[in-house]
């Protein structure tokens, strides 16, 4: 199994990641989801407390419980949820980190969380607070390494010259290149980037034309919908599925250590997961979908 470790931590993962947020509700799925992608060595689940309001880190847990120990497991804090009204604020402050924690803890039936990424942020919040939160739930044990779930760069700059953090996770494809400005400087500092949406919501996948119908009718970040089409007609023509191309191309540079894909159902799962053993996406080819696709760049947030 190709595998990375986050960050300066000890934890392994593959270079795939199981996406739990579109995860049907009831058990018999979860159970089925989970056996079939440790089956295939995809032993990173990536989930979060917000997800279902709560429900679908328990589900998860019903199946955790047995299986623990073969288990790489990340879950997110921040959004200050009411599971019975379904209303939520951010609260990244200290008493909310440590007692949600517990609550994840609870619901998942561990003892300890792998990686705990806070689940945004803004600039205005109270960093220092957030970072001795994170620290301290490290140091009892409660978790094995912590990060942030964001692509503010103003947000990246400061949790990377203030805190620990071993892990990024970021949105990242072909579609969705403005990661790459972070991707040097993150690897300078071992901190290891998680790309999600690599497959675009489904636009970089074998059913991509269908996808972008539905989804990019509208366009997609820096594409309308015509150059949605022609992007995505000539990555096909590079005869490899576009699957494999997405995996590859948000794994090429180091800074990233595992891909992050979401599913619903196990068809998804068994097509995306046969590609946790990828080799290396070549230079050339790389380069090929760089001239294919652009550049993008985050504009917001910088200051």
């Amino acid at each position: 199994m190709n595998e990375g470790t986050i960050g300066k931590s000890t934890i392994s993962v593959p270079h795939l990641t199981l996406g739990t947020m579109s995860f049907p509700l009831d058990k018999q799925s979860v159970v089925t989801l989970l056996s079939r992608a440790l089956d295939q060595g995809i032993i990173h689940i990536d989930t979060a407390d917000l997800y279902d309001f709560g429900q679908n880190e328990a589900l998860l847990g019903q199946f955790i419980k047995h299986h623990r120990d073969q288990i790489v497991l990340t879950t997110k804090v921040g959004n200050h949820f009411n599971p019975k009204t379904k209303d939520w604020f951010w609260d990244p402050s200290s008493q909310y980190i440590k007692t949600a924690a517990k609550n994840s803890l609870q619901r998942l039936q561990t003892d300890y969380i792998d990686l705990y990424l806070l689940h945004g942020g803004t600039i205005k919040d109270p960093i220092d607070e957030s970072i001795e939160a994170f620290e301290q739930l490290k140091k009892s044990g409660t978790i094995r390494a912590y990060g942030i779930s964001s692509i503010r760069p103003n947000v990246i700059n400061a949790y990377m010259n203030k805190s620990n953090i071993d892990a990024v996770m970021m949105q990242y494809s072909m579609l969705d290149r403005r990661p790459e400005e972070w991707l040097d400087v993150l690897h300078e500092q071992q901190i290891s980037v998680l790309a999600r949406g690599p497959l675009a919501k489904g636009m970089l996948s074998s059913h991509a034309l269908s996808s972008i119908v539905k989804k990019g009718k509208n366009g997609y970040l820096d594409y309308n919908y015509n150059e949605l089409r022609q992007t995505t007609e000539q990555l096909f023509s590079l005869d490899e599925p576009l699957e494999k191309l997405a995996f590859q191309y948000v794994l090429k540079h180091p800074a990233v250590v595992s891909a992050v894909f979401g599913t619903s159902n196990e068809t998804q799962l068994l097509t995306n997961g046969q590609y946790v053993n990828l080799a290396p996406m070549n230079d050339e080819l790389y380069q090929t979908i760089q001239q294919i696709t652009k550049k993008s760049f985050y504009t917001m947030h910088r200051e």
